[in-house]
């Protein structure tokens, strides 16, 4: 099976689920990617500022732009604009710590099971939230 995360600030990874892991592993992704002195959880005096959290600049392209407008948001409007800039979270590190863990996983299957190792999870790590978020699963191949 495929296994994507629709999400750009979530990740899926394949490891051990432990809780002592888990906390590990988000010390380690806040000192690759420290959230920005200007986040709600920054770190005080690490000096980091990422160019996706100036929102005020954005859309600062034609295919930003685009995005924004295929995604219902009319930023050619003043007041809309605004409205997408006050609901832009200051995260780029949380996409940055995604991009390191990687989006998607392949799991084989065999008779139904899948073929993972003892100590394996197929993991969700979510680091922007808590908030919904939601996965794809596509099964290919032959019976």
């Amino acid at each position: 099976i495929n296994i994507i995360s629709r999400h750009t600030t979530t990740a899926i990874t394949i490891n051990e689920w432990e809780n002592r892991l888990a906390r590990d592993l988000r010390t380690w992704l806040l000192r690759l990617a420290p959230p920005d002195d200007r986040s709600e959880i920054g770190v005080e005096g690490a000096g980091v500022s990422y160019f996706h959290n100036d929102i005020e600049a954005r859309p600062d392209s034609e295919d930003e732009r685009q995005r924004c407008l295929d995604n219902g948001w009319d930023v050619e409007n003043p007041a809309e604009l605004e409205r997408w800039r006050d609901q832009e979270p200051i995260n780029a590190h949380s996409h940055l710590a995604a991009m390191m863990l990687g989006s998607s996983e392949v799991v084989p299957v065999v008779d139904g099971t899948l073929v993972l190792g003892q100590w394996q999870s197929v993991m969700l790590v979510d680091v922007d939230g808590p908030r919904e978020r939601t996965v794809g699963i596509q099964a290919v191949g032959f019976k």
